[in-house]
């Protein structure tokens, strides 16, 4: 897969190999002070057109982890969250057109982000310096899924598609439809998705049988399948804008309905562990053995966006925009005997504003105010974290200074959080954030550039962070977090952790090929990990909140040859590798963690036709960090097609074919809570048909 680096490159985003792109340019929405990629040295990654379809997946952890530097982070078919240069959860910040999701997927591993990559126009990926526009929450990186449900251009011509694929692996079926219309001055936006799928197929046993240490391990795991691993998702969005000479005002209503399995491996190993406590000595009264847990989830989002945008409104501006959300979520865990077990919600608003000023004397830059109040609440059974309530402010300002072969950039952030837990045994926090961030690119030659970036970035601890079992007095009170096996205890006095972040960068860019390679390091001060403390109650591990020290360091190469013709078409060749360490002063080896990856990619492409053979290989993950498990090494391949019909009326027809997992390799991924549990899919087809108008 071909990723385009945008602080240092064009993009051919239109165009699925070199030796027949145009540089057309993506006009970037995450940073609101550059039209253009190739105008910013931020490091900015995007995905768009044909690259974003033939990648784009259910899960946005997947459809990025073919991305240097990005990985994959799944737990079942359902849920993927995005790792980027190994931070996750808490760390990633993932937004829906530039605010924040809004789900509770950073509370738990196996709570599915509320985004919808089969329904996006482009996914923008910021890391380093370029993460400070959206708070010190995204200190690992952000992730911008952009679908244009308010439609951001004046549209007099009515547009659309609608695209049917299935995969094999899981017996998905998937339609997605949309349509676009306007007058002028009145655009129209719907789409919409309905996805069902079966277990999982895999090859081999769920259970990673070489790791257990449970004796009947061996009889008790499923053999090609994952179990409870099936089902449901339906989402719709409708939007409108009326466009006016100098912008557009508009809103937007989206509602998500996800109904899931989860894989039962970690489940299953604590279920009834809880036999200390009174109400559960009874519940086998004849003694039967009782099975994993097979837990469901039933999700529901309904969101409401509304937008202005302005363009030189008054003399000395150039842009505003104003962004206003409000979200209400929540989704319910169903035991396997059908009743509730915990429910979680969500209500969020958020606000946001952002003032592009005219240049000043080569200055040209943007300040904004970001606004944020969220209510959080689980109850039931698994509810080891109190209802809180968030607050937020953030400030922030961003120039860039251009001369003829340099572009430099600078900015500022500030930002105030504050956690009210409705508890006696958790105290309120609030904390006072600082970032900063400067980046330079040079063109040392026509072909050649290279970029520095630096930053130093504050993020305050989350509310699982702080008050996971924070009510616990004695063992039998503590809740087991169902997702991880394990009881997760955090720390009410935790501080803020700090990031200084260096990244470096070359370019060289030919007339049919790129190359961009990236080091970085990232030197964290009290650094929140949530590690295995080797500690058991009840036979169930006891992971923990702690800080300490780290640092992070890897690198990241993505490159593309065009290597001629043949048969009628052009031939590219692309290459890259990444990988990652990270290390804490006194904890140890960062756990889950993605392994060392090489990945090269072979295209034949011609005016309809584009064949192509991926193939990846990760190795071993053998600094698990401590009391965690290594995770094996593995090689992928893949393979696919696409064929485009043209037609003189401006419709397309392109049916495209995948075959995934080729060997049928064991998959599991280091990333993942559940890799001992669940692998990844094994040998699959993904077919498909996708009409464009």
């Amino acid at each position: 897969m071909r990723i385009q680096y945008l602080a240092l490159t064009l993009a051919f985003a239109a165009s699925p190999t070199l030796s027949n792109s145009t540089a057309i340019e993506h006009v970037l929405v995450s940073v609101p002070i550059h039209k253009k990629s190739a105008e910013t040295a931020l490091p900015v990654t995007v995905m768009s057109g044909e690259e974003l379809r033939r990648g784009a997946t259910a899960t946005i952890g997947e459809t990025l982890s073919n991305t240097p530097g990005l990985a994959n982070a799944s737990f079942g078919p359902a849920v993927g969250q995005p790792v980027i240069r190994g931070q996750q959860g808490a760390r990633v910040t993932v937004l829906q057109n530039g605010t924040s999701s809004a789900d509770v997927a950073n509370t738990s591993a196996d709570h599915a982000i509320a985004v919808e990559p089969l329904l996006a126009d482009s996914i923008e990926i910021l890391r380093g310096p370029a993460t400070l526009l959206y708070g010190g929450g995204a200190i690992g990186g952000v992730v911008n899924v952009i679908d244009n449900r308010i439609p951001t251009t004046a549209l007099d011509s009515t547009s659309g598609g609608i695209e049917y694929r299935r995969d094999s692996a899981s017996d998905l079926n998937n339609i997605s439809a949309r349509l676009e219309t306007g007058n002028g001055d009145y655009a129209l936006h719907a789409s919409g998705l309905y996805r069902r799928w079966n277990d999982l197929e895999i090859p081999g046993s769920a259970i990673n049988l070489e790791n257990s240490t449970d004796p009947e391990a061996a009889e008790e795991t499923s053999y090609g399948h994952v179990t409870n691993t099936d089902g449901e998702t339906m989402n719709f969005n409708l939007g409108g804008a009326r466009h006016f000479d100098n912008g557009f005002i508009g809103l937007a209503v989206s509602r998500l309905e996800n109904e899931y399995g989860i894989p039962p491996g970690a489940h299953g190993e604590h279920e009834h562990e809880d036999e200390h406590e009174d109400e559960h000595e009874d519940e086998h009264e004849d003694g039967e053995e009782e099975g994993p847990e097979q837990i469901r989830l039933d999700v529901e989002q309904t969101r409401y966006d509304a937008a202005l945008h302005l363009h030189e409104p008054i003399g000395g501006l150039e842009v505003v925009r104003g962004f206003l959300t409000y979200t209400d979520y929540q989704h319910l865990e169903i035991e396997g005997n059908g009743e509730v077990g915990t429910r979680f919600d969500n209500e969020t608003w958020e606000a946001r504003l952002e003032i592009v000023h005219a240049p000043i004397a080569n200055f040209h830059g943007v300040i904004g105010m970001q606004l944020k109040e969220n209510e959080f609440s689980a109850l039931g059974e698994e509810a080891f974290v109190p209802p809180t309530d968030s607050n937020g402010l953030g400030l922030f300002l961003l120039e860039d200074y251009h001369t003829e072969n340099w572009t430099f950039e600078a900015g500022l952030r500030y930002d105030y959080e504050q956690r009210k837990p409705q508890s006696e045994s958790a105290p309120n926090r609030s904390f006072n954030s600082y970032s900063a961030s400067a980046s330079a690119l040079w063109n040392i030659a026509p072909s050649w550039s290279i970029g520095l970036g630096v930053s130093s970035s504050e993020r305050a601890p989350v509310t699982e962070e702080l008050y996971s079992n924070v009510e616990a007095m004695t063992p039998e009170q503590f809740v087991v977090h169902a997702a991880t096996g394990a009881i997760e205890v955090g720390d009410p006095s935790l501080d803020q952790e700090t990031s200084r972040n260096v990244d470096l960068s070359l370019h060289w860019q030919g007339d049919l090929a790129y190359m961009n390679l990236t080091f970085f390091y990232n030197d964290f001060q009290d650094y929140i990990a949530l590690s295995n403390t080797g500690q058991e109650i009840y036979e169930t591990r006891v992971l923990a909140y702690a800080q300490d020290d780290a640092v992070f360091k890897g690198a990241e190469i993505d490159s593309e040859f065009a290597l001629g013709s043949l048969a009628g078409g052009s031939v590219a060749l692309g290459l890259g590798a990444d990988v990652v360490r990270g290390k804490m002063d006194q904890l140890g080896d960062v756990a889950r963690l993605p392994p060392m990856r090489v990945r090269g990619e072979l295209n034949w492409d011609n005016d309809s036709l584009r064949l192509y053979l991926r193939g990846l290989r990760a190795a071993d993950q053998d600094r698990p960090g401590a009391n965690e498990t290594d995770t094996k090494g593995y090689t992928r391949w893949d393979a696919g097609a696409d064929y485009r019909l043209g037609f003189q009326d401006s419709t397309d027809v392109v049916l495209f074919v995948q075959f995934n997992n080729i060997t049928d390799e064991e998959i599991r991924l280091s990333t993942s809570f559940l890799r001992d549990f669940s692998p990844e899919a094994g040998r699959a087809v993904k077919a498909g048909v996708r009409v464009t108008f």
